[in-house]
């Protein structure tokens, strides 16, 4: 269960950090062109290096159990031929069910307001509970914790800014922002929802679930939607199904055009 731990870990960062890289070049402006650009590197990097730890997990399993992992025809004719898998083969080569990240980090960026929402409320979770990760009796996740920990740290104070400046702003920027911060509320139950591997993984005591830091998660959004003069959503119906495989719509095209390049030329290297 820790490897499906790990690639749910991996996977929030990924597909979060490639959302936000659909910015580049097109950011408001240049200043924050480059701050959401940085930003998407933060997330990717996290990823890299969970998805190198998730390599070693997989490579260390018995032979007749690596094909039962993944349903992705690349990977398993890799594992067939004897050959080892690397972070860019999780990143590039896995079919679209075979990702556990939740569903608020593959919605469109849609507008501005939309993609500060989508990340103030990825943010706000990430910090609280990377700050329990610190903790983890898995020295490998209590080390990426720690370093991810002081740019998520980075992450919120600035996608806090920027729903206070859109939600105090003008009467567009209030209404957008109080819109994206409705439509995307459906999104965030499922960070809190366990997994069965995030189950496994406490009941191990490796991690804590992901529950623990619901209160103060929602005690940091609605403190900030105050300060922004915006409402906080009291919706109770919440998606979910991303941690299990089951995606929205986005997931497929996203994967499309982010996996293009290894999928056309196999093994390309630069």
């Amino acid at each position: 269960m820790i490897l499906e731990y790990i690639l749910q870990l991996a996977d929030d960062a990924l597909i979060m950090g490639h959302r936000l890289s659909e910015w580049t070049g097109h950011g408001p402006i240049l200043e924050q062109d480059i701050a959401i650009t940085n930003t998407a590197l933060d997330h990717l990097g996290r990823a890299r290096s969970l998805y190198q730890y998730a390599a070693e997990i997989f490579n260390a399993l018995p032979a007749d159990k690596k094909t039962e992992v993944f349903n992705s025809v690349a990977i398993n004719t890799t594992v067939q031929t004897g050959k080892a898998i690397d972070e860019d083969d999780l990143a590039f080569l896995r079919d679209v069910r075979d990702y556990r990240n939740m569903l608020l980090v593959e919605q469109p960026n849609n507008d501005w307001a939309y993609t500060i929402a989508r990340s103030f409320y990825f943010d706000a979770f990430c910090y609280y509970y990377f700050g329990f990760l610190c903790q983890s009796s898995d020295a490998t996740i209590a080390a990426i914790a720690t370093k991810s920990l002081k740019e998520t740290t980075y992450h919120l104070r600035w996608s806090s800014e920027w729903v206070i400046r859109l939600g105090d702003g003008t009467e567009e920027s209030h209404k957008r922002m109080q819109h994206a911060i409705n439509e995307l509320w459906m999104y965030t139950g499922e960070m809190f929802v366990a997994s069965s591997a995030d189950s496994a993984i406490a009941q191990a005591g490796i991690c804590p679930l992901p529950e623990t830091v619901a209160a103060q998660w929602k005690n940091k959004v609605a403190d900030i939607l105050q300060e922004a003069t915006l409402t906080l959503p009291t919706g109770t119906w919440m998606q979910q199904g991303g941690k299990t495989g089951v995606h929205s719509e986005h997931m497929g095209y996203l994967l499309a055009e982010m996996q293009f390049m290894q999928r056309t030329y196999p093994g390309m290297e630069w």
